[in-house]
């Protein structure tokens, strides 16, 4: 291996140390690890920028500012109130409520979209009754980057690969990845609630005073919420068709958050860019040039394709290596560049004789969706909730995720296992 593949895996081993100690934000571990690839000559400035995912990042912005105008409506708080009133204020049916809307709100939408509308949701909840909003959050962290492992729309990796395998279509996506999402979600709402129980206990008398509340005068501005809707409705009619339109995901929704401000006027500008989660944004710079480092050296597609040759091309042992290899780095890893190395990969079975590669691109879809359950940094949604979290002044660390999310997503890949095997292999 060459000096400067060393080098890439020092300091990746380094600044993750740091992401996980916490010992300095992780923006700034983040950034200065990406900086360190580029000053040590590990990467170019121009091969890192290439490497920075600006339509993941555009997505964001531009989702960031269309909630934060639309907040100022009210509507969430609307949002929150008739749900509590609807699970009659019980926070485990809240729980679950919530949990349940997040998933499929994941699977036909894009995840980061989804929390994005429901984190601000869920704090207006937990503030009337008074509980701790983390376990709200880790439960929608975890069915987001479920319900998105559902179809073709709903998670990063699914679209590159449904992008690099013109067979796999939309419809594919749901008759293949869906049956095994809804069982995954079946198994971990019990488990959500047997968890986090104790954590969220209220009184009867905040339970009767959200009760008792007038939902509808919560909403501020109605020409306001309608204009927020009519774009918003727009927006996600966009992420449906964007395929169709040959447009990128954040076309869609930059495009959505400009046309919103051309509306509502330039009042509404400095209050929508001030609201961006640009910690996030940066932490995403800095973990995509840090990861290029080991793209670029090769250390990754070395991991890979020894790991490859360890199965001798048989289909149902590539199959499960693929889901626990995926699975294992995108809980560690950013899933995006790693799906991007093992796509090629897998074509190149396919070119060695291989002559089934479904259940390895169904595998590699599992994987890398359900792995970024594992750790905070595993997927773009953690993060994003994670830093609007930290913002409203309830930090949800690396090690409290962990504690739940890497046993969690260890048990739906077990499920995995089986589901390829039986369905697949057998």
């Amino acid at each position: 291996m060459e000096q400067q593949a060393f080098w890439a895996i020092g300091i990746f081993l380094i600044i993750y140390a740091l992401i996980i100690s916490e010992e300095i934000h992780r923006t700034v571990a983040a950034m200065i690890g990406g900086l360190l690839m580029v000053t040590f000559g590990i990467v170019n400035q121009e091969t890192a920028l290439h490497h920075i995912d600006f339509n993941t990042l555009g997505l964001l912005i531009g989702m960031m500012m269309i909630v934060s105008i639309t907040a100022d409506t009210g509507l969430f708080r609307f949002i929150a109130i008739w749900a509590a009133k609807k699970s009659k204020g019980n926070p485990v049916r809240i729980l679950i409520s919530l949990t349940l809307i997040t998933a499929i709100g994941s699977a036909f939408l894009d995840n980061v979209t989804t929390v994005l509308l429901m984190v601000p949701v869920t704090f207006s909840i937990t503030r009337q009754l008074r509980v701790p909003p983390v376990p709200f959050l880790i439960t929608q962290i975890i069915a987001s980057n479920v319900g998105g492992t559902a179809t073709l729309i709903g998670d990063p990796p699914n679209i590159m690969i449904g992008s690099a395998v013109k067979e796999l279509t939309f419809m594919a996506f749901i008759n293949n990845l869906a049956p095994l999402a809804a069982i995954v979600m079946a198994v971990y709402i019990p488990l959500f609630v047997w968890l986090f129980r104790r954590q969220i206990q209220t009184t009867p008398e905040l339970t009767r005073t959200i009760m008792e509340m007038d939902e509808k005068s919560l909403i501020t501005d109605k020409k306001l919420l309608r204009k927020s809707l009519s774009v918003l409705g727009l927006t996600i009619l966009g992420f449906f068709l964007h395929q169709a339109l040959h447009l990128e995901s954040a076309t869609v929704a930059l495009a959505g958050a400009f046309a919103l401000l051309l509306l509502t006027g330039e009042h509404k500008m400095e209050t929508a860019f001030t609201k961006v989660e640009w910690t996030t944004i940066f932490f995403f710079v800095g973990l995509f040039v840090l990861v290029s480092g080991l793209i670029e050296t090769g250390v990754i597609a070395k991991l890979a394709a020894q790991a490859m040759e360890l199965t001798n091309g048989n289909v149902m042992a590539s199959s499960l290596l693929i889901l626990w290899l995926s699975a294992i780095a995108s809980a560690f890893l950013d899933n995006i560049p790693f799906v991007a190395t093992m796509i090629p990969l897998i074509q190149e079975m396919g070119n060695m004789g291989v002559s089934d590669l479904e259940p390895l691109w169904w595998s590699l879809a599992l994987g890398a969706c359900l792995g970024g359950n594992g750790s905070l940094i595993g997927a773009s949604a953690n993060l994003i909730v994670a830093g609007m979290s930290g913002k409203e002044g309830h930090p949800i660390t690396f090690m409290t995720f962990i504690k739940y999310g890497f046993p969690l997503m260890l048990l739906s890949i077990v499920l995995s296992s089986g589901y390829v095997y039986v369905r697949y292999l057998m």
